[in-house]
């Protein structure tokens, strides 16, 4: 039996190419070649053992995406704008570029046109928000099947048993769908520091209320391999050359 073939969109985004937004761009543009023929038809299927390669041009276009840390306060959402709170994009600015970014790039118009959130950041929470253009990385961290560690530092109020201490590691459900395994231990008398694989909405502060604990403060200090660092609150730097979740 013939393997059945893919939208080629698709395979592009499983093998981490580019998103599938990017790829039927370049798709349209005539920058995909699928085992040496130039593809220009959205929705083309193609057989998943296919070699694909890329233009030139579409290389060059994937180098210059930039992708942003935030140190970001409480106050602002992490994507489009609510109920008169500004979205945390709007502090990428030349004057709030930490002035010890070992980066070289610059902040142009450029550097902001077609950027967002990869992932949220509850606006009563602050630390590390990632805001890129570039679809590898948007998929690497929010992507369906992401894998990637988030961990944050969580000041609570309440007493915690030892069997409530061992649900907020495994055994609670949100919503009726049991929640991953997460790593949860106290850093100090009234913080516990959290590390996650998964992000549902508002998810630790759920978690705690269902243990008897009320969060009154929430930082995130690392996604993956990345830290929030010495980054100062309410400023940005560039993900620097070979830096990688």
């Amino acid at each position: 039996m013939l393997p059945e073939k893919t939208r080629l969109s698709k395979i592009m985004s499983e093998r981490g190419l580019c998103s599938r937004r990017e790829a039927d761009e370049w798709i349209r543009k005539g920058w995909v070649f699928v085992d040496g023929e130039r593809i220009t038809e959205l929705g083309t299927r193609i057989d998943p053992s296919q070699a694909i390669t890329l233009a030139e041009a579409a290389r060059r276009q994937q180098a210059g995406q930039a992708t942003v840390l935030l140190h970001k306060p409480v106050g602002y959402v992490s994507g489009q704008a609510e109920e008169g709170y500004r979205p945390a994009i709007t502090l990428v600015t030349a004057e709030r570029h930490w002035r010890e970014d070992p980066a070289t790039q610059a902040l142009t118009a450029a550097t902001l046109a077609g950027m967002a959130p990869a992932g949220r950041l509850d606006i009563d929470s602050t630390g590390l928000l990632v805001l890129t253009q570039d679809g590898r990385v948007a998929k690497t961290l929010v992507g369906a099947d992401s894998a990637i560690e988030k961990e944050y530092l969580v000041r609570v109020e309440g007493r915690l048993s030892e069997a409530g201490l061992a649900q907020l590691n495994f055994g609670l459900s949100l919503e009726g769908v049991p929640l991953k395994r997460a790593d949860v231990r106290w850093q100090n008398r009234d913080q516990l520091r959290f590390v996650l694989r998964e992000g549902k909405k508002r998810q630790i502060r759920r978690m705690c209320e269902l243990v008897g604990l009320t969060v009154v403060g929430l930082k995130r200090v690392r996604i993956g391999k990345v830290c929030l660092g010495a980054l100062p609150m309410g400023q940005w730097r560039f993900l620097a050359p070979g830096e990688i979740f």
